[in-house]
């Protein structure tokens, strides 16, 4: 818990920012983009949000940090879905199954690093 809040008003943020970032998650993994695409992107824009509101995290409140990073970024990002997309492309094709893992991760630790860099 952050520092002199109360616990009941940061689970609040968390929650309502989780609630949206599920939401996202599963608005973007519908048609035209799919959930092995839709996935992809809400992994590598939450990677870029994270690394964004960690480069401003001296700037933000606790309160913002609590509702936009851990309850959205934390909700719209997943590994869960990420592991089993990976399994589930892999139980055909083990080069697809590692090229989307491979692919996620790079791109999601690119867009950190350059949201990261450029607010920091």
């Amino acid at each position: 818990m952050t520092a002199g809040m109360d616990w009941g008003v940061a689970l609040l943020l968390v929650a309502v920012g989780g609630a949206v970032g599920a939401v996202v998650r599963h608005l973007v993994s519908m048609p035209p983009l799919g959930p092995f695409r839709g996935v992809l992107l809400v992994n590598v824009l939450g990677a870029a949000a994270l690394g964004g509101l960690v480069a401003l995290s001296d700037r933000l409140s606790p309160s913002l940090f609590l509702l936009f990073g851990t309850g959205l970024c934390g909700a719209m990002t997943t590994w869960s879905t990420l592991a089993v997309q990976t399994w589930e492309l892999g139980r055909f094709s083990v080069w697809r199954g590692a090229v989307y893992l491979a692919v996620t991760l790079a791109l999601g630790l690119l867009a950190a690093l350059v949201t990261y860099v450029a607010l920091a």
